[in-house]
């Protein structure tokens, strides 16, 4: 069969814009940011959250479709919602990428070789082996992940989850909280915590 190599180093799909936010590690963030986003008809492509470095802060690496002038309204919208503490664009340029996918696919036992030989090209590996299938991890930028998928269809893909888009800037720049709190709101936290207690209010117009 013929194999699309991928590419050393993928870059950002065309259109598709990265943002990272930082926010206050909170019961109901996640539905204040989703609630922004229907309110204002953003498509998300994919959401990604976890833990940081810094207690009580967790991560949203966020990539929306659309025209350049699309990641500065939706920037300017997450930096309204009283959760979030700061909010960056990250380009192809600036930044690195990757995915995670857990790939099931049909594999036949005199199949198994030629499909091992494919995924050591993609750089990934296999996690599960059953009589029929098997399970291939792949870390990567999107592009390669997108390529792999396209050379494993003729086998048959039977399922597949991906992570979604994570981000960090390249060289010293980081989007760490510790970066962007203002002096006072920086004292106030090492002071009193966190995340204090009771609702907080979110979104002005």
């Amino acid at each position: 069969m013929t194999t699309t190599a991928p590419s050393p180093i993928a870059g950002h799909t065309q259109n598709k814009h990265t943002i990272a936010a930082l926010v206050e590690n909170r019961p109901g963030v996640l539905n204040r940011v989703a609630s922004m986003f229907r309110r204002r008809g953003f498509n998300i492509d994919s959401l990604a959250v976890g833990t940081t470095e810094e207690e009580g802060i967790s991560r949203m690496t966020i990539v929306v479709e659309g025209p350049p002038e699309i990641s500065d309204q939706v920037r300017k919208q997450l930096d309204k919602l009283i959760d979030v503490v700061t909010v960056e664009t990250l380009t192809e340029d600036d930044s690195v990428t990757r995915e995670l996918a857990l790939i099931k696919v049909g594999a036949r036992p005199d199949q198994r070789r030629e499909i091992i030989d494919l995924i050591e090209i993609f750089r990934g590996s296999v996690v599960d082996v059953s009589p029929t299938s098997l399970i291939i991890q792949l870390t990567a930028a999107g592009d390669t992940l997108n390529a792999l998928v396209e050379n494993l269809r003729p086998y048959g893909i039977r399922e597949m989850v991906r992570t979604g888009r994570i981000a960090l800037a390249r060289g010293p720049r980081t989007t760490g909280v510790h970066q962007h709190e203002p002096e006072a709101s920086r004292r106030f936290h090492q002071e009193s915590g966190r995340i204090p207690e009771g609702e907080l209010p979110y979104a002005s117009k």
